[in-house]
């Protein structure tokens, strides 16, 4: 049965006919390698109806695939039904990823087209050691009649703990220190960095999408601004040329990389598309991107705001548990959807709030067995009294980034349900009070959170940590808590997720979630050493722990994270809802 999407995909083929191409590949990124693209680079979604935020589609005469990890395999399954297009599942033992599959299908003088504006160099240079590839870019065009347009949004300045001037000094010494003149900044949230700039051009991501070319004696930035009336925009580029940097248009990013003819450039092959990289002409060292690692380790003045962020976040989110408890248990209607609305409401309260920092994850019962489940606005499944509901969120602030996930007992729970809830945040807290030399990667910390599970053979498929930005992506590298093997190292002033989970598809999904701050843990004759501070606030609800799968040690990090939230967020509370944390924070009696 043919639906708009088999369509999109049978045109498609109508048009590789027509070219020559043995196969497609379209990827779920933009022209920057962002993990969260504007709508007019979801040419995943448009192609094939998955809505995931990870996700490669290739397409031959014959075959439609989308690949995709085990976050999304549920969801794939549903939204590709009918398409024509299968799921190739990834982060698996057996997966077969793209390169190798179309090596099983065609020899090397296979033609692939790519779209070279939304493929990274790297990938497309990985591709032509094996096929003949064919860069194309915005290759759908051509079909998607109504593509949305490039967004253009406010731009605006923020507070940070270094100028702009810091920053770019900083990176220009970087520079002269690996033999370069010139680098080309790419990744959408790394330019915003260091221009100390911000903007709305994608959903959740205050960044504005553009390219800072950094030279000796001057800052290039690329970027649109034709239809950009606001004021405090004006005043902003106003500002930056002043300074020093030239404002320049988007669409010149290439003609100005083919002038560097006696220079030598810098370039992330990894955030670089395929199309820009095609433009140099001077000599290129291929690095990954020094902001990125200055970027993730925050310093003293984004901890400070970041600590005061996680402060009224947490009493959002607390006036919220309070709403949701009172009013299930004066039996309103309340769906999925009301839940998130009514959090984004109390969020939007908080003075210097910006918007959440992705779509908030409301989901009851077997929703919340989806890591990564889209709550729906209409008929969206009403919250009942019993059983566990999560929800995972977030908010933009000025002041930092914030990201946090509880699951919550409705009432009544099933002896499952109990034992995952309490496992999940054994696994949370033995991570969150890890202790580790400096100089450690996230991949050998995973197991901390996961080993309460692997020993009741329970296991779940994402990372256990991604990095957080301040006001920046909530996601952010390249560190992270993981199995897959990294060589980053946890940095101190770094700031990562604690988010194990259990899923069981089709009754229920339990997650813990608070972000760490990475500190010093002191220096002993056998070296230097690391340990987590918690920035989020908010506690955990007790009331159906099984304490018997709990070591003492883990009680008492419980017994003391939840007073921590009471004597910090109690005070700023009126004395009813108070009176509620207090009875929600009060100790488990150890024996």
């Amino acid at each position: 049965m043919s639906n708009i999407f088999s369509e999109r995909i049978e045109a498609l083929r109508g048009l590789m006919l027509s070219r020559g191409w043995d196969a497609v590949i379209i990827g779920g990124s933009d022209p920057h390698q962002s993990e969260y693209p504007a709508d007019r680079w979801k040419q995943v979604r448009w192609l094939t109806g998955f809505t995931g935020e990870a996700g490669d589609v290739v397409v031959t005469l014959d075959h439609c695939g989308l690949w995709t990890d085990t976050r999304y395999f549920i969801q794939a399954r549903e939204q590709l039904e009918g398409t024509g297009a299968v799921l190739h599942k990834t982060r698996v033992p057996e997966e077969v990823l793209i390169p190798e599959w179309l090596g099983m299908q065609f020899g090397s003088d296979a033609v692939i087209a790519v779209d070279s504006l939304c493929q990274s160099a790297q990938t497309v240079e990985s591709l032509r050691s094996c096929f003949n590839v064919i860069g194309v870019p915005d290759l759908l065009s051509v079909l998607w009649e109504d593509r949305p347009a490039i967004p253009q949004t406010p731009v605006f300045r923020i507070r940070a703990g270094e100028t702009r001037q810091e920053k770019l000094r900083w990176l220009r010494e970087t520079l002269a220190e690996n033999g370069c003149d010139v680098i080309l900044v790419s990744a959408l949230d790394e330019v915003a960095w260091l221009l100390n700039i911000r903007a709305s051009d994608i959903e959740y991501n205050p960044m504005a999408i553009s390219y800072l070319l950094v030279g000796e004696d001057y800052a290039n930035w690329y970027v649109l601004k034709d239809e950009v009336e606001d004021p405090q925009s004006l005043d902003t580029f106003d500002v930056l040329a002043q300074e020093g940097i030239s404002i320049l248009p988007y669409d010149s990013t290439a003609l100005s990389l083919a002038e560097l003819e006696d220079k030598t450039l810098w370039l992330d092959s990894a955030s670089v598309n395929a199309q820009l990289r095609e433009a140099v002409r001077c000599r290129v060292v291929l690095r990954p991107s020094p902001v990125a690692e200055r970027k993730e380790v925050k310093d003293p003045k984004e901890i400070e705001w970041m600590r005061e962020c996680h402060i009224r976040d947490g009493l959002a989110m607390e006036k919220f548990l309070y709403w949701l408890e009172r009013s299930l248990a004066a039996g309103k209607s309340i769906s999925e959807w009301d839940a998130a609305v009514k959090l984004g409401q109390y969020r939007s309260e908080i003075a210097d709030y910006m918007g959440d920092s992705f779509e908030t994850i409301s989901a009851y019962g077997k929703g919340a067995a989806l890591p990564h489940y889209i709550t729906p606005k209409e008929n969206a499944p009403l919250l009942e009294p019993h059983g566990l509901y999560l929800c995972d969120s977030g908010g933009q602030y000025l002041s930092g980034t914030t990201d946090i996930t509880r699951t919550i007992p409705l009432g009544d729970c099933t002896d499952e349900e109990i034992r995952d809830y309490t496992l999940v945040l054994k696994g949370h807290i033995d991570l969150a009070s890890a202790i580790f030399p400096a100089g450690t990667p996230g991949c050998r910390i995973d197991a901390a959170a996961r080993l309460p599970l692997w020993r009741n053979l329970c296991n779940y498929g994402h990372g256990t940590g991604h990095g957080v930005g301040f006001f920046l992506g909530v996601h952010e590298g390249p560190h992270q808590i993981r199995q897959n093997m990294g060589p980053e190292p946890l940095v101190e002033g770094m700031v990562t997720s604690d988010e194990p989970g259990i899923y069981r598809e089709g009754k229920h999904g339990v997650r813990h979630e608070n972000l760490l701050l990475t500190v010093d843990a002191g220096t002993t004759e056998f070296g230097s050493f690391l340990a987590f501070e918690t920035l989020t606030l908010c506690h955990f609800d007790a009331s159906i722990i099984d304490v018997q799968l709990l070591d003492r040690y883990e009680l008492e990090w419980l017994n003391a994270y939840n007073l921590k939230v009471f004597e910090t967020l109690g005070p700023l509370l009126d004395e009813e809802l108070r009176q509620w944390l207090k009875t929600k924070t009060a100790p488990i009696v150890l024996e």
